[in-house]
């Protein structure tokens, strides 16, 4: 008996199934008639919707609101309403500004012969060359400062040094704290000197390759930095030698307190070249209308090495009306700071380094065609660094979440493997640089000059002189 009830119970799995294959079957194969009787009624009801609704009421007039205002502003005033302060903005500005984009080098063909693979290129950088102690490396590309704490995660700025030493580089603390692992790890390390608590000892700026007054940045202008306390964790408030920041939280004054007055200014210069027995001294200025008056007063103090930061410049976060509405595009403050240093017969005695949106390596020659002598670059080492460990964070959280101090996915980062990948991306860019020195006949990658530029865009023709095409 139970075993026809099982039978039965069989039997009828075997029939549902099957009228289960039929339906779908009979579904499939009348897709084109039945999604188009759908769709039609669908679209022809949205469509009288759209067309006959008082545009007040209307969806459209939220798709105009929106390309009006544009994606970005709306979600960026979105967050301003969540939050109830000063938007904190990554990275950069995307205003599109005149840039490097704008320029094109003109080949060696006959009038002067472009060179082989097998003809080296000079890459070897001096920066800060009447120092005492004049820094030098082995291209002209330098870690921009992303500080411990302050923007990245310990293992993140270990990685970064580690980069920046496998290709012969240089890093920057920052604003952050400096710590005696990082001056073991760099090959050669710029240390930042600001009016934060935790300001570099003298300890820090006796090892230090190159010392840099930071007074200003693209992303920043002159302000001082606000951290707030959730941005923070217990070893990084410990190790910039303020516990209570996790509660208080903590703020990097506006540039140095030196810089109130020149001669302040010259003895803070004397000192720093003293305590770090001839290392170069260098200034770095937030790109402003008024750059050579600023330019002026670093050149009288007796600065070495002038940084010079574009309004492309990015940061771990900025108030959002400092990222997007001060500064100079980047292209604009190189060949205005250029200018005056040539016009006042400074260039032999004072280097130029530029940063602010410096992303590819015909970027990175162009600026030196322009005068530059360096670049820093910043988020460009940064994505270098993340590498495929973006991954971790992908698609539900944003890149920089690997990288961050706070970062939801800081854990995840394997700081060899991101020293790896920087290494590989500035080596990468060092040997594209000297593939387009060979195409212009050139033997180093400092004899590039304007006279190999021209521009197809008439404002950046107007802005670095160069002949528009």
């Amino acid at each position: 008996m139970a075993s026809n009830h099982t039978q039965a119970w069989i039997q009828f799995g075997l029939i549902y199934i099957g009228i289960l294959l039929l339906v779908s079957l009979a579904a499939y194969l009348t897709i084109p008639w039945w999604w188009r009787w759908a769709f039609e009624r669908v679209f022809r009801r949205s469509v009288r919707i759209l067309f006959e609704e008082p545009y007040t009421s209307n969806l459209a007039e939220g798709l105009t609101a929106v390309q009006k205002f544009g994606v970005q502003w709306m979600i960026e005033n979105e967050i301003r309403s969540q939050e109830g302060r000063p938007l904190a903005k990554p990275i950069g500005t995307t205003r599109q500004f005149p840039h490097f984009d704008g320029l094109l080098f003109s080949p060696a063909q006959l009038q002067r012969r472009p060179l082989n693979h097998q003809v080296s290129v000079v890459s070897k950088t001096v920066i800060g060359r009447r120092a005492d102690r004049p820094m030098i490396v082995s291209m002209p590309i330098l870690i921009s400062a992303m500080g411990y704490g302050v923007a990245l995660s310990k293992p993140f700025v270990r990685a970064l040094m580690k980069g920046a030493a496998m290709a012969g580089i240089a890093s920057n603390t920052g604003q952050g704290a400096w710590l005696p692992e990082f001056r073991a790890l760099a090959k050669h390390l710029v240390v930042q000197v600001h009016d934060a608590p935790w300001r570099p000892s003298r300890e820090a700026l006796r090892t230090a390759d190159m010392i840099e007054v930071r007074l200003g940045q693209g992303a920043h202008a002159g302000c001082g930095t606000v951290i707030y306390p959730e941005d923070l964790t217990k070893n990084i408030a410990n190790d910039f030698g303020s516990p209570d920041a996790l509660t208080t939280g903590c703020y990097i004054p506006a540039g140095v307190s030196e810089a109130s007055h020149p001669g302040a200014l010259r003895r803070l210069v004397r000192h720093l070249r003293s305590v770090s027995e001839g290392a170069p001294v260098a200034v770095k200025i937030a790109a402003s209308h008024n750059l050579e008056h600023d330019l002026a007063i670093a050149v009288r103090a007796g600065f070495d090495v002038i940084v010079v930061d574009g309004a492309q410049g990015g940061t771990h976060s900025s108030p959002a009306i400092l990222v997007d509405d001060f500064g100079l595009p980047t292209l604009v403050a190189l060949c205005r700071a250029q200018k005056f240093l040539v016009d006042h017969g400074l260039r032999s005695r004072i280097d130029l380094v530029i940063s602010g949106g410096i992303r590819t390596p015909g970027d990175m020659l162009k600026a030196l065609a322009l005068g530059a002598d360096a670049v820093y670059i910043g988020t460009a080492a940064l994505f270098a660094a993340t590498h495929t460990q973006i991954v971790n964070t992908i698609p539900f959280e944003p890149p920089t979440a690997i990288a961050w101090a706070k970062g939801s996915k800081r854990r995840s980062f394997d700081e060899d493997r991101g020293a790896q990948s920087l290494g590989n991306f500035l080596t990468s860019c060092v040997e594209e640089m000297k593939l387009g020195a060979r195409a212009l006949g050139k033997t180093s990658l400092h004899d590039v000059d304007a006279t190999d530029l021209v521009a197809w865009q008439e404002d950046v023709a107007r802005i670095t002189g160069v002949p528009l095409v």
